[in-house]
């Protein structure tokens, strides 16, 4: 039976076992953590003092060139631009019709057709409208005879007037009465001349040119007075609507006023397919207050149609051009506390940074306004690993740097065989001295006082068999 004292003794040699457990484990931790920082100080040096680049690292000062890639200053034409998004917007857009009721007894187009102002789109049924024309005729060939009997009757009434042999009120009822019948053949005249056009409108022609789209109902169905039938949108010429920052206006006005057409270049989805080249046509009369730009459109002739209605295009409106800029790739500007600045490759091939301020920017060109001349040479790529006096290797330089870095190394190289070769010449020395020692037929004494001269040991011609027989 475990008495109380045999617990606590238990409970107590337990405890200084995990204390035990948990001081080991510390002092394993511990001497990883200190055996890992002895060995990254002792790594760190090897791998940092030089390498293969030399002291300094790959381009810095007294290290091996650096391969860049690199660019001239050159002379050249910047063109400045406005850039916006745009939609090519038509023209015309106009949803063909009908004008009067009836059947449509066909359609003479095909959908996506070019078409041309005034060819037939449709036909409704005319028989209707026909008859209306006729009955027309009809009651104005009426009309008209009753109009000439009224006035042959009222010739007759003014003889008798004049013989006292009617009276007055007679004569005043049958003028009124031919001025009714004129009244009548007029009315009869109007309703021929909408029988005509209603007569017309059973043909259904193309308001203004252009494609004609997907149409709205096919042939067989009854066509009500403004029921749509088919769109048509004019494709040449064309608009682009887009927006420009009121910032931008006092240029663009100042070139409208002048007369000075400004043209504009749209470009695809991706900005690099150029499509049309046009000329701004209008602006909008007032500024959205809410995005601080105004509406402008620009006018196309898109005779390849390579613009279509609804497109989202780029816009690039052409506002001066700056001639003779001296011109670097925007991959050559690098940013710092003091701003812009490049790399300036001089002749012996060592690099100085350069401030510079730019300009206008085109692409991937940009024009600088001031810190550098014509047919200076600037680094446009790796420029990240350079600082003030390294070296660097551009295109089409020979590695010298390289080369000698290689011819140095070969010293060593050598030692390192010569040591080899030596270490290989005494094992094997080695081996022969062991051999020699008790194994016949090897020419050598066994006490090994004659020197090796490291050839092959031929055996004597008078050596004696060990039995001692000539």
């Amino acid at each position: 039976m475990t008495t109380p004292s045999n617990r606590y003794v238990d409970r107590a040699a337990s405890g200084r076992i995990r204390l035990v457990v948990v001081l080991i484990v510390l002092a394993i931790a511990a001497v990883i953590v200190v055996g890992g920082y002895f060995l990254a100080r002792s790594t760190t040096p090897a791998q940092t003092g030089g390498g293969r680049f030399g002291r300094g690292g790959p381009g810095g000062p007294g290290g091996l060139a650096m391969p860049v890639g690199a660019a001239e200053v050159a002379a050249g034409d910047i063109n400045i631009t406005l850039n916006a998004l745009g939609t090519v917007t038509p023209l015309r857009n106009v949803t063909v019709s009908a004008q009067i009721s009836g059947q449509l007894l066909d359609v003479k187009f095909k959908e996506g057709q070019m078409v041309q102002q005034g060819d037939v789109l449709a036909e409704i049924d005319p028989r209707p409208y026909q008859a209306a024309l006729m009955q027309a005729e009809g009651a104005l060939a009426r009309d008209q005879a009753l109009l000439a009997n009224s006035k042959i009757d009222l010739e007759r009434y003014q003889t008798l007037f004049k013989q006292d042999s009617i009276a007055k009120q007679q004569l005043d009822s049958q003028d009124s009465l031919v001025h009714q019948y004129e009244g009548t053949v007029k009315s009869d005249q109007a309703q021929i001349q909408t029988a005509k056009v209603n007569l017309t409108y059973t043909k259904i022609n193309a308001p203004v040119s252009g494609r004609v789209g997907l149409r709205m109902i096919d042939p067989g169905n009854n066509v009500q007075n403004g029921g749509g039938i088919i769109v048509i949108t004019q494709l040449s010429p064309i608009d682009v609507l887009f927006t420009l920052p009121e910032d931008s206006l006092p240029p663009v006005q100042k070139k409208m006023h002048a007369g000075t057409p400004l043209d504009v270049d749209v470009y695809d989805r991706s900005g690099q397919t150029k499509l049309q080249t046009g000329v701004l046509a209008s602006l909008d009369n007032q500024i959205d207050t809410a995005t601080g730009t105004v509406k402008a459109k620009a006018e196309f002739a898109n005779a390849d149609e390579s613009l279509f209605p609804n497109q989202f295009v780029n816009v690039r409106v052409l506002l001066d051009v700056l001639h003779d800029a001296s011109v670097i790739p925007t991959s050559a500007l690098q940013r710092g506390a003091g701003g812009l600045f490049v790399y300036v490759v001089a002749a012996d091939r060592s690099v100085s940074v350069r401030q510079i301020k730019t300009g206008p920017t085109e692409g991937e060109r940009v024009a600088v306004t001031s810190g550098l001349k014509i047919g200076e040479t600037v680094v446009t790529d790796g420029a990240d690993k350079l600082r003030e006096g390294s070296k660097v290797e551009l295109p089409g330089d020979t590695p010298a740097a390289a080369n000698a870095g290689q011819g140095a190394g070969q010293p060593g190289e050598r030692q390192r065989g010569q040591g080899q070769q030596r270490e290989g010449q005494q094992g094997q020395g080695e081996r022969r001295r062991r051999d020699g020692s008790g194994g016949p037929g090897t020419g050598k004494p066994a006490d090994g006082t004659q020197p090796a001269t490291g050839k092959p040991q031929t055996p004597a011609t008078d050596a004696k068999p060990a039995d001692g027989r000539q």
